[in-house]
């Protein structure tokens, strides 16, 4: 037997019932001849973690714009983090680790620069809206490498569906899910209290007293308990106690963080920025990268430029803002 199937031979006789084995996986859009060493699932995380898309989150917003400070999240601590608590979940729960990781480390590869504000700012502009769950799934399907990632169906399914009203239609997707929701949530609240935006005083004393005092605690308790109610049963859950209180918490930081007057001067640069590069190429499409070119003449330029802003970092959105709409420095007149 070769390393792959002896996995897949530990997958089905150690995994819960309700989890994804990967030799059962719905498959590929374009088939590939199997791997000798990994599962199908392991080659999809493998191909997330090589892509470009991948690399581009490292300079992508996840709360704090271009923060200054080494120890602020950017989209792809975020994504370690989500990936890190969805795989704690996911062994305790018996399921697919590495279908998890794979969905986990994709989740966002779609998001815009400047996190939720970009996302909103190209919903505004796009008529057809944007949503970068949509987008996330359009960058392995199509936009890296030009033909897409050719990723298994679950792993596709879990990365379009890790946010929204469409639930994940495998367990491992539904872990991704929680855990994107775990991770932000006091990931954020670490942040806000790093920059000052938050006190520890602020925080609800009636969610801390459930939840727990300190960071690690609320993320421990809220991880037993998803993996308490969902032990078992063919759905991840929270327990209602613990649920109201996530939510609870979830939305003190909408009011104080996500949502309060401290961002609204930076929201409103980034949502200009956005537009201005936005506007500018749908009315100069043929200053578009070649392969953002053939895709405005295939699926109209209102796609290709939401598509090739989205992909931006926010160091090179600003840089190129600079170089479209700003005067560069002259060299001094010799004397």
């Amino acid at each position: 037997m070769t390393v792959r199937e002896q996995t897949e031979q530990w997958e089905k006789e150690h995994l819960s019932p309700y989890a994804s084995r990967s030799a059962e996986s719905a498959g590929r859009d374009r088939p590939i001849s199997p791997d000798d060493l990994r599962t199908e699932y392991q080659r999809d995380r493998d191909r997330i973690l090589h892509s470009k898309s991948f690399r581009r989150l490292k300079f992508k917003t996840q709360v704090f714009i271009a923060p200054e400070g080494d120890h602020f999240r950017t989209r792809l601590t975020h994504t370690l983090e989500v990936q890190q608590v969805a795989r704690t979940i996911a062994r305790a729960l018996r399921l697919n680790e590495d279908l998890a990781e794979a969905i986990a480390l994709g989740h966002d590869l779609g998001h815009t620069p400047f996190g939720h504000i970009g996302e909103r700012t190209l919903d505004h502009l796009c008529h057809d809206g944007f949503r970068h769950y949509e987008q996330s799934l359009r960058v392995v399907e199509k936009l890296e490498n030009g033909t897409g990632l050719n990723l298994t169906r679950e792993v596709r399914d879990g990365i379009a569906h890790h946010s929204g009203a469409v639930p994940p239609s495998t367990l491992e997707g539904a872990c991704v899910a929680r855990a994107d929701r775990v991770a932000y949530i006091n990931h954020d609240i670490d942040d806000a209290l790093r920059a000052g935006i938050l006190r520890p005083e602020d925080l609800p004393q009636s969610v801390l007293r459930t939840l727990g005092e300190t960071h690690g605690e609320r993320i421990e308790t809220m991880i037993r308990d998803i993996v308490n109610e969902s032990s078992g049963k063919n759905v991840i859950l929270m327990s209602p106690e613990i649920q109201a209180a996530t939510d609870e918490l979830r939305a003190f930081m909408f009011e104080r963080v996500y949502r309060d007057s401290w961002r609204s001067q930076e929201e409103e640069k980034c949502d200009r920025l956005l537009t201005h590069l936005f506007e500018y190429y749908t009315d100069n499409i043929g200053q578009l990268p070649l392969e953002y070119i053939e895709i405005a003449y295939l699926e109209g330029p209102e796609r290709a430029v939401a598509d090739f802003i989205s992909g931006m970092t926010d160091r090179y959105a600003i840089r190129l803002y600079r170089q479209l709409f700003l005067p560069s420095a002259y060299p001094a007149a010799l004397e």
